[in-house]
């Protein structure tokens, strides 16, 4: 069994139980039942949109304009419940199709233009990063209902809503990509394009679901960060893209699409979560902690390179 094969079948486990211990032994108060609650708690929502973004990279896309839709649908669902004097349902509603418009136009341009789905969606972030700002004055945005603090501050017996949350759209995502024809025709459309039009899917259907779903999951993560902060901040969803793409590459998903698994994207989140929470535990410099999540991207991407279609990212990114 070669390095690579190794790394697909154990490493991603590996990492995780090494992470687990390194901190467990050196970071103080990290071994206690409430600490593993909490880390839970941090990742549910980050993890909420990587679930979307990991459709869209086994399609052989990539959704950079996650963090935009997490800030922008905070600033809209706040000023909905504020300014507007919406009730929550329809500020929820609102900020839902918002962010799935935003997908659609994702998808819709990637397939239409022939733009890089990269490019498109990185075009997108620094428009919906912008209007964030603009619309809010760079000021947060408070003032939300009491009734409004349950979705990302509640609890359902003792797991916070967000978890329960983040376990349903896990549960939904793995189906999807598992049992149904839909997720099938994501596996074929990212390992060959054209031999997946040839086979009869509809490219350019699937292209622009799988980027309406990335929207759909953001827009949940964003009113869970809203809740959590109590707050809408237009610089809340500034890690997104690139915490995103590192939890879903470390957990084997393929940059040239066609290849990897929901549960490994998870696991991906979980380690990004526990380097988060062990670094901070241990008094480091937070930027540190963006100098190993950088290097583990670097690293993970590196190996995919290596080993996987190295010609087709290439194609893919430029």
């Amino acid at each position: 069994m070669n390095f690579y094969s190794f790394y697909k079948k154990f490493g991603l486990y590996a990492i995780l139980v090494l992470v687990f211990a390194f901190f467990s032994i050196f970071a103080p108060h990290f071994f206690s039942g409430a600490n593993f609650l909490n880390i839970l708690r941090q990742v549910s929502i980050f993890g909420t949109a990587v679930i979307g973004a990991t459709i869209v990279m086994i399609g052989g896309g990539a959704d950079m304009s996650v963090g935009g839709m997490v800030a922008m649908g905070g600033i809209i669902a706040a000023m909905a419940m504020t300014t507007w004097g919406l009730p929550i349902w329809a500020a929820i509603l609102l900020t839902i199709l918002f962010c799935c418009l935003i997908g659609f136009l994702n998808g819709f341009l990637t397939v239409t233009l022939f733009i890089p789905g990269f490019i498109t969606t990185l075009g997108m972030m620094l428009v919906l990063n912008g209007m964030a700002y603009v619309i809010s004055g760079g000021y947060a945005i408070f003032g939300l209902p009491s009734e409004y603090a349950f979705l990302g501050q509640g609890y359902i017996g003792f797991l916070p809503v967000p978890v329960i949350i983040f376990v349903i759209v896990c549960v939904a995502g793995t189906f999807l990509m598992t049992k149904t024809y839909y997720g099938r025709s994501v596996y074929a459309l990212g390992g060959n394009p054209t031999a997946a039009n040839l086979a009869g899917i509809n490219v350019k259907k699937v292209t622009i679901i799988a980027y309406v779903l990335c929207g759909f999951v953001a827009a949940l993560a964003a009113l869970m960060q809203l809740s959590r902060s109590n707050s809408a901040q237009p610089g809340v969803g500034a890690s997104y893209p690139f915490d995103c793409m590192s939890a879903a590459v470390l957990g084997g998903i393929s940059m040239s699409g066609g290849k990897g698994k929901i549960y490994g994207a998870i696991v991906g989140v979980l380690i990004i979560g526990i380097l988060n929470n062990g670094l901070q535990l241990m008094g480091c410099n937070a930027n540190l902690v963006d100098v190993v999540k950088g290097v583990i991207l670097i690293a993970a991407v590196g190996i995919d390179c290596l080993y996987n279609n190295r010609g087709s990212l290439s194609a893919r990114l430029f």
